[in-house]
C-alpha cells in the first residue's frame, strides 16, 4: 500500500498517454495521492479534466497559467513529490531531461526534484531503438533516474516490436519498489513456496488442491520490495510471474522438493506458503484410463513431508510453516510447530468462506514455538504479508 505517498505524475503526447489514468487510478486506490502535470501534446491525446477527477487536484499544463495559489508551481511539486513518474515518455521529452532543457511545466519541474524519477517510455520501435534515443536513456541511467521497460508487442502504428507502454502492474510494481520504506531485508535470502501441487493419475487426470499460490506470492513480493534477494519456488497457478524474483516453478510435490532443496543452502530465511500434495497415485497410468461401469478405485502412497524435512536441516535459518485446517486450528498448528521444528506458524481456518483460498484477504493465527498467539484480523494478503515478514525480523 501507498498509503500517504505523494506522487507526481508526468504525462507526455503520445497515444499511450490514456494508459496514464489506469495508473493514476490505481495509485489512489493504494492510499497515495497524485499530482499530475501534462504538456500540451498530452492534451490533445486525454483531458486534463480526467486527470483531474481521477487524482482529486488541479492539473498543471501551462507553465505561465494563472497560478490556483501564491506558489511557484514547478518548485513547489518538485520538492512535494516522495517519486517523480512520467508515463509514456516521449523521445521528445527523454531526449530533454538527458540534455538539461526545461521549457515547459514538466521537464522544469523534473529538473527541479530531487526525487526519484522512474520513467516509463512508450513509442514507435524505430523511434525506440534509434541510437539517439539510447543514448539518452543510458545517459539517464547513469544519472540516476529509474526505468520501467517498454514491452514487445504490436503498436499503435502496426508495427510489432520494443516501445510498447509497460503493463500498468509493472509500472505500479516499480513504484511500489522504489517508495517502499522499509529496506530492512537488503543482504538477505528468503525462499518461499506458493501455490498447489499436482499428481498425475494419467496424462489427463491428477490429484490437487485448491491453493491459489496468492498468499505466497504476496510474501515474496513484500519480501523483494524490503530488499531480500528472492526465490520463489511455484506450483502452478494463475498469477502473474513476479519481476525480479528468482522464479521456479514446479508441478509435482517431488518437483518442488528437489527445487527446495537445491536452494535450501542459499537461503537466510524459508517461508512455506505452498499447499503440496500429501498423497500422490501409487502407479501412474502412461494411457488415459477408460471410462467403463465400474467404479475407479485409487491407490494413494503419502508423499514426502517436505516441511518436516527443513525443519530436520534447518540449522539457524529461520523456517515458517502455513496450516491450512478445517478444525481444531490451534491444536493441530502447535503440533506442527514443535514436529516440524518451526520457528512459528501461520495457521487459517479454511471453512471461512472470505478468508484463505483463492481470496484477496485472509484471516489467521501466528503461533511461536512457545504457544504464544497472535490472532490477525481479516486484511489483504498483501499486509498480511508484512506483517508476517515483521514477525521473521523480529527473531534475526
Amino acid at each position: 500500500m501507498l498509503n500517504g505517498k505523494k506522487v507526481v505524475m508526468g504525462i507526455c503526447g503520445g497515444i499511450a498517454a490514456y494508459k496514464a489514468a489506469d495508473v493514476v487510478s490505481r495509485l489512489k486506490k493504494q492510499g497515495a495521492e497524485v499530482d499530475v502535470i501534462m504538456t500540451r501534446s498530452a492534451a490533445n491525446f486525454i483531458t486534463p479534466l480526467t486527470f483531474q477527477s481521477l487524482s482529486g487536484n488541479h492539473v498543471v499544463v501551462d507553465m505561465f497559467e494563472k497560478p490556483v495559489s501564491w506558489e511557484i508551481k514547478h518548485i513547489s511539486l518538485a520538492k512535494k513529490a516522495d517519486i517523480f513518474v512520467i508515463v509514456s515518455a516521449t523521445a521528445d521529452m527523454i531526449g530533454k531531461i538527458a540534455n538539461g532543457i526545461a521549457d515547459d511545466m514538466l521537464s522544469t519541474t523534473v529538473m527541479a526534484t530531487k526525487a526519484p524519477v522512474l520513467i516509463a517510455p512508450a513509442m514507435n520501435t524505430n523511434m525506440y531503438e534509434n541510437p539517439i534515443v539510447q543514448n539518452n536513456i543510458d545517459k539517464l541511467k547513469k544519472y540516476g533516474y529509474l526505468f520501467t521497460e517498454p514491452a514487445y508487442g504490436r503498436l499503435a502504428c502496426g508495427d510489432v516490436g520494443y516501445g510498447k507502454l509497460a503493463a500498468v502492474d509493472d509500472i505500479i510494481d516499480d513504484i511500489s519498489v522504489i517508495l517502499n520504506d522499509k529496506k530492512d531485508y537488503k543482504g538477505l535470502t528468503v525462499m518461499v513456496t506458493a501455490g498447489p501441487t499436482i499428481e498425475a493419475i494419467d496424462p489427463v487426470r491428477y490429484i490437487t488442491n485448491h491453493s491459489s499460490g496468492k498468499m505466497g506470492y504476496a510474501i515474496a513480493k513484500c519480501a523483494r520490495n524490503r530488499g531480500a534477494e528472492v526465490i520463489l519456488i511455484s506450483g502452478p497457478t494463475s498469477l502473474k510471474p513476479l519481476r525480479n524474483v528468482k522464479v521456479v516453478n514446479v508441478l509435482s510435490n517431488h518437483d518442488m522438493y528437489d527445487a527446495v532443496m537445491n536452494n535450501f543452502d542459499d537461503c537466510d530465511i524459508v517461508v512455506k506458503a505452498a499447499a503440496p500434495a500429501d498423497y500422490r497415485p501409487l502407479k501412474y497410468s502412461s494411457q488415459k484410463i477408460k471410462k467403463d461401469d465400474d467404479n475407479l478405485v485409487l491407490y494413494l502412497e503419502k508423499n514426502i513431508d517436505i516441511l518436516k524435512e527443513l525443519g530436520e536441516r534447518k540449522g539457524d535459518k529461520i523456517l515458517v510453516g502455513f496450516a491450512a485446517e478445517s478444525q481444531d486450528l490451534i491444536k493441530n498448528a502447535k503440533d506442527k510447530v514443535l514436529k516440524k521444528n518451526l520457528d512459528f506458524i501461520v495457521a487459517n481456518n479454511i471453512m471461512s468462506k472470505d478468508t484463505g483460498f483463492k481470496s484477496d484477504d485472509n484471516a489467521v493465527c501466528i503461533i511461536d514455538r512457545d504457544g504464544g498467539i497472535d490472532n490477525i484480523p481479516r486484511m489483504s494478503k498483501i499486509e498480511l504479508a508484512d506483517i508476517i515478514l515483521d514477525k521473521i525480523k523480529s527473531l534475526k
